[in-house]
């Protein structure tokens, strides 16, 4: 028996991976798939295999989204904090409670529950889920402003504490038959985040010292970073704090400072976390009959519309209006609410703790997930390209090699393809605009390997080899960049034809180009153009209509807009 579900396991993995690719030429999410793919080898579906080990199943996803958001915090940005920080938690607390509460009243009227069950689907389903929202911002090519992305990132790797307080206080008040103390309430809200913050913030920086501390075997770096972040998880969950918080709190930390071996951790940890999702998915749709999932069909339309149409937008509007986002921008946000496998985590809570109703909870989530993987997560990159919250990204390496070389600090070797439109005609290396302290260790052409020289001229098929630091890589990207990108996301026609400092004064650019700026006062700099819009917080991309001319940011150094594109045509619209 052991060995016929171990092949089954496996075999379901393998049909998951080989389908994968169909996500790009379906435009549906991966995710979907692999969920499908469970719920075809339930009892319901030509698998005919039965599984109803709840408990298991908790456990295993438990782990799973740790890993994930593991994996989600080591590729967040500190900087990102800076933009998105503030907005991001607005959504993960008044948001959450926001949406449980809309959500609720629709349930109610819906379902005809009563009013804490109602309140108990709500709560389950009103956390967006960082295991989607990874996958489908890092996984479809999109390369949003940050200001959005940021935003979407941190929301959903920390929103969890809220619904899952809400939660319990939930299922413990109906458990208790409606009774229940507000302190002991408050309090859990308070554990939840503040354990959760503090343990994620010490364990970061206590991984981070084990990881340079240690000499170890390079392949067994990655597994002592995941075996410490689950350490932090679970050792949270049992002071009563967040583990979801904790977990990706550590990820965020690992990420952010000089860590030993950081490529290879990044590169295996990338394979850990779609394993975790591909377990996470598969598991969660054995759970489910889809023949339980007809009755509810209609009901759970209705609100799984409510959410996507009304509540999140609602939700949104009321919580980020202080912090300076367009309506391009708060229409992306409140469209990207995914919902995934926490809610379905979450609505084990009432199985595993035998409600009356805790099926009909469990099933309305996970239609609700269903709902949201397709319309929202079908449609995310579309809208986004329409709404043109895209920016010009730069080619990232195709493989980044660390040198554990004290002498060499943090510097790699980074390998970039040369591919696409402006190496079809050979350049000479001479004429390559590289960042400060990065330099050429040779050319691959053909299986042979060619020194650099400044007349010697590279193309399209050929692989330069650089020693370079992180911290240069987009700006090295964008210089060896060779993608094939929309005509509005060419630089050119995104940043315009002139590039200005950040610093120059309105009066200068008036006397330079003859251009008249309205009314505003020539001592004004440009950077100080784009604090005034976008309310101290700028982001590449981001764009200011002055008099005839649109200002476009091109490149920022914390709160302020360094490098500004001019673009002289009037006709465009900020």
């Amino acid at each position: 028996m052991d060995a016929t579900l171990t092949l089954i396991g496996a075999l379901m993995l393998v049909i998951s991976i080989l389908l994968s690719p169909l996500s790009s030429r379906l435009g549906m999410p991966v995710l979907l798939i692999f969920l499908i793919v469970g719920m075809m080898m339930g009892e319901d579906g030509p698998g005919g295999l039965q599984f109803d080990n709840f408990e298991l199943a908790f456990t295993i996803a438990n782990l799973a989204l740790g890993v994930i958001l593991l994996d989600g915090g080591m590729r967040t940005r500190a900087e990102t904090f800076r933009v998105g920080l503030r907005p991001a938690l607005m959504l993960a607390t008044f948001g959450v409670f926001l949406t449980a509460l809309g959500s609720a009243l629709v349930a109610w009227w819906v379902f005809d529950l009563g009013w804490l069950t109602a309140l108990l689907i709500g709560a389950i389903i009103s956390s967006t889920d960082a295991a989607a929202v990874f996958s489908l911002l890092q996984g479809r090519g999109l390369h949003l402003n940050e200001r959005v992305s940021a935003t979407l990132e941190i929301e959903s790797g920390s929103n969890d504490p809220m619904a899952i307080f809400l939660t319990l206080m939930l299922v413990t008040m109906i458990s208790a038959g409606g009774v229940s103390e507000g302190w002991g309430a408050l309090w859990m809200l308070i554990e939840q985040f503040g354990i959760g913050g503090v343990t994620g913030v010490v364990g970061g920086f206590v991984v981070v010292n084990l990881a340079n501390r240690s000499r170890l075997t390079p392949s067994l770096y990655p597994l002592l970073v995941v075996a410490a972040g689950l350490a932090v998880f679970a050792g949270t969950n049992e002071l009563g704090g967040s583990g979801f918080l904790a977990i990706y709190l550590t990820g965020v930390i690992i990420g952010n400072r000089p860590v030993r071996m950081m490529p290879m951790i990044l590169q295996v940890h990338d394979g850990l976390a779609w394993l975790s999702q591909l377990c996470l998915f598969l598991i969660l749709g054995l759970l489910v009959s889809p023949s339980e999932l007809l009755p509810l069909a209609s009901g759970g339309l209705i609100l799984a519309f409510a959410l996507i149409f009304l509540i999140r937008p609602l939700a949104v509007m009321m919580t980020l209006w202080p912090f300076g986002f367009n309506r391009r921008e708060l229409g992306f946000i409140s469209w990207v609410g995914l919902r995934g496998a926490v809610p379905i985590v979450l609505a084990l809570f009432p199985v595993i703790a035998d409600l009356p109703s805790a099926q009909l909870i469990f099933h309305i989530a996970f239609f609700i997930v269903l709902v949201s993987l397709m319309v929202q997560g079908t449609t995310m990159a579309p809208l986004a390209r329409s709404l043109k919250l895209e920016v010009p990204a730069g080619e990232e390496p195709y493989r980044r090699l660390p040198l554990d070389v004290p002498a060499a600090g943090d510097h790699e070797l980074m390998l970039f393809p040369l591919r696409g439109e402006p190496w079809e005609v050979p350049r000479p290396l001479g004429q390559l605009r590289l960042p400060e302290n990065t330099a050429l260790a040779g050319i691959f052409r053909k299986r042979d390997c060619l020194p650099p020289s400044p007349d010697l001229q590279v193309c399209t098929g050929d692989v330069i080899a650089m020693f370079a630091t992180p911290a240069v890589v987009p700006e090295l990207g964008r210089a060896l960049s060779g993608r094939r990108t929309s005509k509005h996301l060419a630089e050119r026609a995104f940043f315009g034809d002139f590039v200005l400092n950040g610093d120059a004064l309105l009066g200068d650019v008036e006397q330079v180009y003859g251009i008249e700026f309205d009314e505003l006062p020539p001592e004004l700099s440009l950077a100080e153009c784009f604090a005034r819009r976008t309310k101290g917080h700028p982001v590449i991309g981001d764009k200011v209509k002055v008099g005839p001319v649109i200002l476009v940011a091109r490149a920022t150094e914390a709160d302020s807009v360094t490098k500004v594109g001019l673009k002289m045509d009037s006709s465009n619209r900020a």
